[in-house]
């Protein structure tokens, strides 16, 4: 388990039953009520840290190393998960997964950004950060879920798109741009899960949709709070500062209506609460894709269109 700087306490609890748990094994030592006590102690620091987060904390949970990712949540909620590759042009960008999957019983069609587990996925998947084609893949998949008539699920986790050279060299915003115009005339339900970050451009060509949710500890912001930083004080070392200015968090996009709905994660995190975050959210895709199939094509692309319009000011 990864610690955050603001965990330490929850550290020393984890590292003391460990230690008590490996005397009692070795001594047959009965310590189980001192154990009972110790974890009564780390579930009250839990609940004080986690009732009363800083913007910045949550920025920091949003990033956990240990946080649940797109594939983890794909494995989980989907069977049968048929990937498809390539954007049919240049290459396969493995910073954005695709495919079929059946929700249930119910045929849907998968997209999502990818920063994977580890050292060696982060590389494969460029850190969740998508290059055009990327962005031109998932048009392609926005296409073939308009076609096949089923519900399209994006699962949004990236800092941004990526700022390369090269990417830049093959038209990184004009892919991001149109992403967005094809998401907005697609002819099925759109829905789309804020699961971590959620940066800038990059987020937001798989972020328009009917539907759009977040689970409690993710961020949603046009700029990450060291970019902010960087720009309004010449330094990152401000990034604390910016995020408690930037409205980033699932409760302020709530208020702002940027998003619809937030999937409330258990005290600790979704990474120590997988399954039941999981679960909450697979019964919250479910409804939401019921009530939109009461639309009809032309009333979910004119109330897509209209959610993003008010977007304006």
């Amino acid at each position: 388990m990864f610690y955050l700087d603001f965990e330490e306490k929850l550290e020393k609890f984890d590292v003391e039953i460990q230690s008590l748990t490996k005397i009692s094994k070795d001594t047959d030592i009965d310590i189980d009520k001192k154990i009972k006590d110790i974890e009564k102690k780390k579930q009250i620091e839990l609940n004080r840290i986690y009732s009363n987060l800083s913007p910045w904390q949550i920025v920091k949970l949003a990033r956990h190393p240990n946080r649940p990712k797109t594939i983890n949540f794909i494995n989980s909620l989907f069977r049968e998960f048929t990937p498809l590759y390539g954007d049919r042009l240049y290459s396969e960008d493995n910073a954005i997964i695709s495919g079929l999957a059946f929700l249930d019983n119910l045929p849907v069609v998968i997209l999502g950004t990818e920063k994977g587990n580890d050292m060696n996925t982060r590389i494969k998947h460029n850190f969740g950060m998508a290059k055009p084609e990327g962005y031109r893949k998932s048009q392609r998949i926005m296409k073939l879920a308009s076609k096949l008539n089923l519900p399209l699920i994006c699962f949004v986790d990236t800092s941004g798109a990526y700022p390369g050279k090269d990417a830049e060299e093959r038209g990184q915003a004009e892919a991001i741009a149109l992403s967005m115009k094809v998401a907005l005339n697609c002819e099925t339900p759109c829905i789309s899960i804020i699961i971590g970050e959620g940066g800038s451009g990059g987020a937001i060509a798989l972020a328009t949709s009917d539907i759009v949710i977040m689970l409690s500890n993710s961020i949603y912001s046009v700029i990450s709070p060291e970019g902010c930083s960087s720009i309004l004080w010449k330094s990152s070392n401000f990034a604390e500062t910016a995020s408690n200015s930037l409205k980033i968090t699932a409760k302020d996009c709530l208020e702002l209506k940027i998003i619809d709905q937030i999937i409330e994660e258990p005290i600790g995190g979704a990474h120590r609460h997988f399954e039941k975050v999981s679960s909450d959210l697979k019964g919250v895709i479910l409804k939401s894709i019921e009530g939109l199939k009461l639309l009809t094509k032309d009333e979910l692309i004119k109330k897509r269109n209209n959610r993003y319009l008010n977007y304006i000011v």
